[in-house]
């Protein structure tokens, strides 16, 4: 069966990390494919490879239908393509960077198929990644972090990855819950 892995977990917690360690691991399979997220966000902003657009452009392609899922957060607009339908009914699982408040949109969208994986991490290292990575101040950090504590997943099918430690480790989970859930053993 054909899964959506709908990544999620709080800003600082690995997401990127995994999903690029991952993505090199499992991508040459074939039977697994990774989805970019359109963002009107600049393309060298750093963090995650995604499609950059203009909210022009981002509305336009709203407005014809080629986004199966979109939100706004933290005054930008997201969207996955509609390919993402194609790959899983052409047998492909798909993974994407999704949004923990948008759970519930994606749930509906893709109840069948739909397996969410929280990555998670303990508030002080989250506190230190986000200090480390420089884009808040310390009234935003600490925002985050008591958002990221508030914030609770309810899914039948949650997958909750812990990374705390080394990122090896948590892309080696993860990377196994893919390969066991979807049948694939296809590893590079």
């Amino acid at each position: 069966m054909s899964y959506l892995y709908y990544v999620i977990g709080p800003s600082g917690a690995g997401k990127d990390s995994i999903l690029n360690a991952a993505r090199k691991r499992l991508e040459s399979g074939g039977d697994i494919a990774f989805a970019h997220r359109y963002i009107t966000r600049p393309a060298d902003a750093g963090g995650e490879n995604h499609v950059a657009l203009s909210i022009e452009a981002f509305q336009a392609r709203k407005k014809r239908g080629l986004f199966c899922m979109h939100w706004e957060s933290h005054g930008l607009c997201y969207g996955l393509g509609v390919e993402i339908e194609r790959w899983l009914d052409a047998g492909l699982s798909v993974v994407m960077n999704g949004s923990r408040g948008f759970l519930h949109q994606a749930t509906e969208r893709f109840e069948d198929a739909l397996i969410p994986v929280s990555i998670e991490v303990d508030g002080a290292i989250l506190r230190q990644r986000l200090k480390q990575r420089g884009r808040e101040n310390g009234d935003e950090i600490e925002q985050r972090v008591q958002r990221a504590s508030a914030f609770k997943i309810e899914h039948p099918r949650l997958v909750r990855i812990e990374n705390n430690g080394l990122l090896d480790d948590a892309v080696a989970t993860f990377c196994e819950h893919m390969i066991h859930e979807s049948g694939h053993v296809t590893v590079s």
